[in-house]
């Protein structure tokens, strides 16, 4: 038992103390039970447990989607404990822990979710302090969460009066934090840029064989952009990362909302240009028959053949020929264009403009003078290669 509650089973261990799942009998509720071991020196347990409660209740009164729900503090013997919502899902580390980068769209919704998260506890003077992938809940439904608001002070407190020394991973420790300064705010921002980062590259943006050549980085050195170690990242995402990661706070976002905004902004671009590449890729394309237009070129007289060879082996994508296109009017035109007007002379003055009357007329044509045999042959072939086109294209 913890106070009240009855614990069910144990769901995970940490440095700071034992999560629980845990059964409420005032409410009938399943709970998460997270507890932490205070000091055992009687003289700092007093303002140990003083500044827990200040900050356990300072993270109790956050109502946001993406931040955890604490409904209970309490203590049992030198252990203190929060009780909160239990989380069905696993922590954003597990997804990071294979070593491959997450799909972009959905790294920035993750880091979006939080950085909103972020932005809510701020509003109302809370900072986190220790933002990292095992305090990011993703739930099996898809929403992220982050836990463990007012503990990591606890931690600081913990790792002073007892320790003296660093506990845990720095990565994802701002400048200056790692400069023993107080955090705030942009440090939480810096935070979550560094996790953005593992996520869309799948790689540390500060690594070393020890805690202090980590810290060294995280005060020194600037990081590849993530496109540059993953090609599939937008690039546009470069220059949001390189505003959380700026090593002075004032040169980061001036908050988290800022942060979410931009993070959500690049969302819609990056799938407006995936849906943009989606259509290109499946949307159909008119061809023109590319036997029937090279015939036709063969067909050309003279320069004009040598002209349109070379063109016809990858022809533009075609609109159509109208329905309404007129082959009498078509050849009437070429006549007129060719100075054989004087041998239709002898045609009616009204024509149904069918292919019919059309091959009548070129067949007059052939007759009129100034026609050689190879001419006629040529400007036969070339009326009916028209039409094979013209018939191609509106019937297929």
């Amino acid at each position: 038992m913890l106070g009240r509650y009855e614990v069910l089973a144990e769901l995970g261990k940490g440095a700071m103390g034992v999560v629980y799942r845990a059964n409420d009998p005032l409410l009938s509720r399943t709970v998460a039970i997270k507890t932490v071991i205070m000091s055992d020196d009687p003289k700092e347990l007093a303002e140990y447990e003083a500044r827990f409660n200040q900050e356990a209740k300072a993270a109790g009164g956050l109502n946001h989607p993406n931040i955890v729900t604490i409904y209970d503090i309490g203590k049992s013997g030198n252990v203190a404990y929060m009780a909160m919502e239990l989380l069905e899902g696993s922590e954003l580390r597990a997804s990071m822990s294979n070593g491959r980068p997450i799909e972009s769209a959905r790294a920035v919704e993750i880091a979006a979710q939080v950085a909103e998260g972020l932005a809510y506890a701020h509003q109302h003077g809370v900072v986190h302090r220790d933002v990292k992938p095992a305090n990011i809940m993703i739930l099996r439904s898809g929403p992220a969460k982050i836990t463990d608001f007012g503990i990591a002070r606890m931690r600081q407190a913990e790792v002073k009066t007892q320790t003296g020394i660093m506990m845990g991973s720095p990565r994802y420790m701002s400048p200056e934090q790692v400069a023993g300064k107080r955090a705030e705010p942009r440090s939480d921002i810096f935070s979550l840029g560094v996790i953005l980062y593992e996520m869309l590259t799948g790689k540390p943006a500060f690594t070393g064989e020890d805690v202090t050549s980590v810290m060294f980085q995280i005060l020194n050195v600037v990081p590849p952009p993530p496109s540059s170690v993953n090609p599939g990242v937008p690039a546009v995402l470069d220059f949001i990362v390189a505003k959380a990661l700026a090593k002075t706070a004032e040169e980061r976002y001036q908050d988290a909302g800022e942060f979410a905004h931009d993070l959500r902004d690049c969302a819609k671009q990056v799938a407006a240009t995936a849906q943009t590449s989606a259509i290109e890729r499946t949307a159909p394309r008119a061809k023109l028959d590319t036997e029937a237009a090279q015939a036709l070129a063969r067909s050309l007289p003279g320069e004009q053949r040598a002209d349109t060879v070379g063109t016809v082996s990858e022809p533009a994508p075609a609109l159509g020929l109208s329905k309404a296109f007129n082959s009498l009017d078509a050849t009437m035109k070429l006549a007129a264009q060719t100075g054989m007007m004087e041998a239709l002379k002898g045609l009616p003055d009204q024509a149904d403009g069918s292919a019919t009357e059309a091959r009548a007329m070129v067949g007059e044509m052939r007759k009129g003078q100034g026609w050689n045999k190879k001419d006629k042959t040529i400007f036969a072939a070339s009326v009916a290669g028209a039409v094979l086109v013209g018939a191609v294209i509106v019937f297929a």
